[in-house]
């Protein structure tokens, strides 16, 4: 529809009064409140018809929690009457158990100290054997590895085996192998498998010997470094980022692992 002009409105208000706005006024709060009534009957009903339904399904559980009692009575009466002969059973095999047990009791602590020496037989061997093979990583790391630092621009003047820095009452760190000269010193860590642990306790090992070192007025760069016979790759890579030079086996040979782009070398 066209919106009405000026003088269409004026013509089509001229018609109207004050009572019939009023009584129109009166019409429509008379269907407005008409309808408010109509929604609240229709919302009683509604809340009749819940309450209906609410009261049904109480009605049904009820039911079926009188089913279930009888159902659960009926299986416990099952459960004790199985339950009795289930003990009288085991009873039975205990007591020829207990029997059977103390018929043989000197045979098992014989058998008992027989497998006590096996074990500690055992132990002593693997023990000897794991540090055999520590001994082996070492050597391996110990007669190749200065070669590999000259060739990546370190001389090394000097290198000692299980270099130990004490004080006047004990052994604040021990350190596998230590690499020097009058700039560097490398403390280098040898494992059969070296792990994310191994590192870390590296980390502690280079501040104590760093702290060692300039209480003795050493000021040389102390330049960390990590070797394996085993290295898995998240351990070189954790390592890398600690600083370290990270030491890996090849072959008959030991190789010193490039740095990612980005990573450099920590000095101490």
């Amino acid at each position: 529809m066209e919106p009405m002009s000026v003088e269409q409105a004026i013509e089509a208000a001229k018609g109207l009064t004050f009572e019939k706005v009023w009584m129109a006024f009166m019409e429509t709060d008379a269907r407005i409140e008409e309808m408010r009534k109509e929604q609240q009957r229709e919302q009683q009903e509604m809340r009749k018809e819940q309450q209906r339904e609410q009261q049904e399904m109480r009605k049904e559980q009820q039911r079926e929690q009188q089913k279930m009692r009888k159902e659960q009575q009926e299986m416990r009466r099952e459960h004790q009457k199985s339950l009795q002969e289930t003990i009288q059973e085991t009873q039975k095999i205990i007591q020829e158990t207990q029997r059977q047990m103390e018929a043989s009791q000197q045979e098992i602590k014989i058998s008992q100290r027989r497998t006590d020496k096996i074990v500690a037989d055992l132990s002593k061997n693997l023990g000897g054997l794991g540090n055999s093979l520590g001994r082996f990583t070492e050597s391996l790391f110990t007669n190749e590895l200065w070669k590999k630092f000259n060739e990546l621009g370190i001389p090394v003047t000097r290198q000692s085996n299980h270099m130990k820095f004490c004080d006047d009452k004990e052994v604040l760190a021990e350190v596998d192998l230590f690499i020097e000269n009058g700039e560097y010193a490398i403390p280098v860590e040898i494992k059969t498998d070296l792990s994310i642990s191994h590192v870390d306790d590296h980390l502690e090992r280079i501040e104590i010997v760093r702290e060692y070192l300039n209480a003795r007025g050493d000021s040389r760069k102390l330049i960390g470094a990590v070797a394996g016979g085993t290295v898995p790759v998240n351990v070189l890579k954790y390592a890398q980022k600690k600083g370290f030079y990270v030491i890996t086996q090849t072959g008959d040979s030991v190789a010193i692992a490039d740095m990612p782009p980005g990573l450099k070398v920590k000095e101490w």
